[in-house]
């Protein structure tokens, strides 16, 4: 008898798995609403923070490292589907995972690209993928490929964010980085694309115009990344170009996903939106016409940090609202099954990992 087919899952739980969700409390109870999020709405992963943005105190989801595993195993066993959980542990200043609470300190990736000693890079960057498997996280929402264009850059050159900026030394020490955490079976984000190291604005507090100081010089990291076949995600930035885009930026833009990335880059994997609280966003679209724009522009995974605004039916709203819409010709079904499935064959390539 041959085996039974896998049931189809359903739009709804398709839907789902498009969702990247921050949530809040250091464990779970069952009145948790991520509990039922993993349970009945399918939700495709979560995002671990160490700072409440809403309440302006730490200790969100992290204290110290048995509390982290204890909850990332709480994590998957209400999970329908194997979530991912993902982080931002980039290294030195941006870090979730901290000294004081009990993490090995690293150097940031701009003190790496001064070293230039990829040896030392890769050292460092297995550190953190060791440190994040044996916490359970399976996505680091890193590294960082922009280029350091602009040295008064406020999010990406204040905080030591960008190995470099040469194209050629940022794919070198990238590719490392990625490559320790592969061997470790953690999957890695590159961002910002297509690249926010010129901007003179950030994207958490403003509107970020690059039209005048983007360079086409910022793919280069991205195009050899994807041609070596070592890119599990691509993270998109919120910033506005429009020599590819007059209207919306880049994470709305279906010309600068659906185009650039995709149609010229050749990019076939899993796009994950920066997190769409970001007042880049907020400021100019409402929260409904930013996540139907995305995912028209693209983008397969909607990172909601639901931290510095919060509510607790995130997840179902969401769900609900993107099901209307494709029940209303609005979004395809064949767009919604494109996502799925990339994010089906980038879950299995992450576990196959290590």
């Amino acid at each position: 008898m041959l085996p039974a087919e896998p049931a189809r899952p359903t739009l709804a739980q398709m839907i789902g798995q498009m969702l990247l969700v921050g949530f809040r409390g250091t464990a779970l109870d069952p009145t948790n609403p991520v509990v039922a999020d993993l349970q009945t709405a399918n939700l495709g992963g979560v995002m671990l923070s160490d700072y409440d943005g809403l309440y302006k105190t730490w200790g969100l989801n992290i204290t110290d490292p048995q509390q982290v595993q204890s909850l990332v195993r709480e994590l998957h066993s209400v999970a329908a589907t194997p979530p991912l959980i993902a982080i931002d542990q980039e290294g030195g200043q941006v870090m979730r995972f901290k000294p004081q609470y009990g993490f090995p300190t690293n150097v940031g990736h701009a003190e790496l690209g001064a070293t230039n000693d990829l040896a030392f890079t890769r050292e460092q960057a297995t550190v953190i993928a060791k440190t994040l498997a044996e916490m359970g996280v399976n996505l680091n929402f890193a590294p960082v490929v922009d280029l350091n264009i602009n040295p008064d850059n406020p999010v990406i050159a204040r905080y030591g964010r960008s190995f470099s900026a040469q194209p050629a030394q940022v794919l070198a020490h990238a590719l490392v980085y990625i490559l320790a955490h592969h061997a470790a079976g953690v999957g890695c984000t590159l961002k910002h694309f297509p690249g926010h190291g010129s901007s003179t604005v950030d994207s958490h507090e403003d509107w970020v115009d690059v039209t005048a100081t983007w360079q086409w010089q910022e793919l280069e990291p991205y195009r050899a990344l994807i041609d070596a076949g070592v890119v599990d995600a691509i993270m998109t930035a919120h910033i506005y170009n429009a020599n590819f885009d007059s209207n919306d930026p880049a994470t709305l833009s279906p010309a600068t996903i659906n185009g650039l990335l995709r149609d010229q880059l050749g990019y076939t994997g899993v796009v994950i939106s920066d997190d769409l609280q970001m007042a880049a966003i907020t400021r100019y679209y409402g929260p409904d016409l930013a996540i139907q724009q995305a995912i028209t522009a693209g983008v397969d995974m909607l990172l909601i940090a639901n931290n510095a605004m919060y509510a607790a039916d995130t997840v179902p709203r969401t769900v609900a609202m993107i099901e209307g819409w494709v029940q209303q010709g609005v979004i395809p079904l064949e767009r919604i099954e494109l996502s799925y499935q990339r994010i089906q064959h980038m879950k299995s390539s992450l576990a196959g990992t290590g």
